[in-house]
């Protein structure tokens, strides 16, 4: 089946064909009957091109169309877009080909000429080749008066950077336009972050803290920020500002409450206080019923107090929060509990639901992206789908939290 991307394209191109037949057309009359040789030529190319694309042989019907137009101001829009549509195709390649084309024709204009580069920068960044690409977007930085296409090379000369992993090369590029541009906040306190994980890996703990501190200035909603700034804090024995700092989560993001979890209990009962952990327990359970703090909860009374109140607590809990995960935890307790009170085995009934429980969890993910679906078990702070920054959070409802 024919692309509809394609066929749109072409069509267009053979709408330019036709318009330049027209105005042959006219000039012959005008002028001499010379020009008709042309004109028929041109026409032959684009029925030649349309035969082509009827019987389903687009690359032929490219190139028909491509050797049919010749470069000039009523054109070059129908090359560029043949360009982005190999591209977009996986043919980068020849993308690099059309464009590079054009760029050799005098006759086009600086404006053009801007927006070719453009299209070459992403054509060798789909192939690879970044330092090609980086070199053609510094020389439109530099040397263009256009804002539109020096914020569009910004653009791509951060994502170049972005992939490379040049954390700071990407900061010193959009540190001038973050005023104008307030979505680049959330993407630039990431590559804070990922800064002071280089830097806390070289035990440079004094910039670390320095950069985290910015990337939260810069985006106060970063939990990644606060929940590095916590790490500190504990490497450095003061554990009632790492609570502190997880404190701020909530209202950061709530979904990010079970993300938080492992760090708050670490910081608790390495400050010895396990009561001050289940009274924040509670306080969070009061924010956010979530199965991960029903879980954390269930824990912490089950080792201080046994199985039976763990059951009781968590059947209450359930109760009002029922969840997939919850109701696994139950089962387990429930198993245990038999075993404890000298059953020689666990009733069937319990181990044939605790199979079921164990089916429908397995492979399932508990993280997914906000803006584009990307599913996986553990966190990624940008998503590899979309690429976005802070979009995974974990799954609510039934079969999440």
């Amino acid at each position: 089946m024919l692309d509809v991307a394609l066929l749109g394209v072409l069509l267009a191109a053979i709408a330019i064909g036709y318009g330049l037949g027209y105005r042959q057309a006219t000039r012959r009359r005008q002028r001499a009957q010379s020009s008709a040789a042309p004109s028929q030529a041109l026409s032959r190319d684009y029925f030649l091109g349309l035969n082509y694309l009827l019987n389903e042989q687009p690359d032929e019907a490219i190139n028909t169309f491509i050797n049919a137009l010749t470069v000039n101001s009523d054109t070059v829009d129908t090359h560029i877009a043949l360009g982005k549509l190999f591209r977009t195709r996986g043919e980068a390649d020849k993308a690099v080909s059309i464009h590079q084309n054009l760029l050799a024709r005098p006759a086009i204009s600086q404006h053009t000429n801007e927006q070719i580069q453009l299209e070459l920068a992403r054509d060798f960044m789909a192939l690879g080749v970044h330092d090609r690409a980086q070199r053609l977007l510094n020389t439109l930085l530099e040397n263009s008066s256009d804002d539109h296409h020096r914020y569009a090379a910004k653009q791509l000369l951060v994502d170049l950077l972005e992939r490379e992993k040049a954390w700071q090369q990407a900061l010193d590029v959009i540190q001038p336009i973050l005023k104008q541009h307030p979505p680049m906040r959330r993407p630039a306190a990431h590559w804070l972050c990922e800064l002071a994980l280089e830097e806390i890996s070289e035990a440079s703990r004094a910039l670390a803290k320095k950069h985290l501190k910015k990337a939260l200035q810069l985006d106060e909603k970063c939990v990644r920020a606060t929940l590095l700034l916590s790490e500190l804090e504990m490497d450095n024995g003061h554990y009632s500002r790492a609570i502190e700092r997880l404190n701020n989560i909530p209202d950061q993001e709530t979904a990010h409450i079970p993300t938080m979890l492992p760090a708050l209990k670490r910081a608790y009962l390495r400050n010895d206080d396990e009561a001050g952990y289940e009274a924040h327990l509670y306080r969070l359970l009061d924010q956010a019923p979530y199965t991960s703090i029903i879980i954390a909860l269930g824990q912490l009374v089950h080792h201080r107090d046994g199985v039976d109140k763990a059951i009781e607590l968590i059947g209450e809990r359930l109760s009002a929060a029922p969840s997939l995960g919850g109701l696994d935890y139950l089962i387990d307790l429930y198993i245990e509990s038999q075993r404890l009170s000298g059953k020689p085995s666990p009733d069937t009934r319990l181990l044939l639901l605790k199979h079921h429980t164990d089916a429908l969890l397995i492979n399932r993910p508990r993280h997914r992206c906000q803006r584009c679906g990307f599913a996986s078990d553990g966190l990624q702070w940008q998503c590899p789908s979309c690429r976005y920054w802070g979009t995974i959070k974990p799954i609510i409802g039934v079969e999440g939290e």
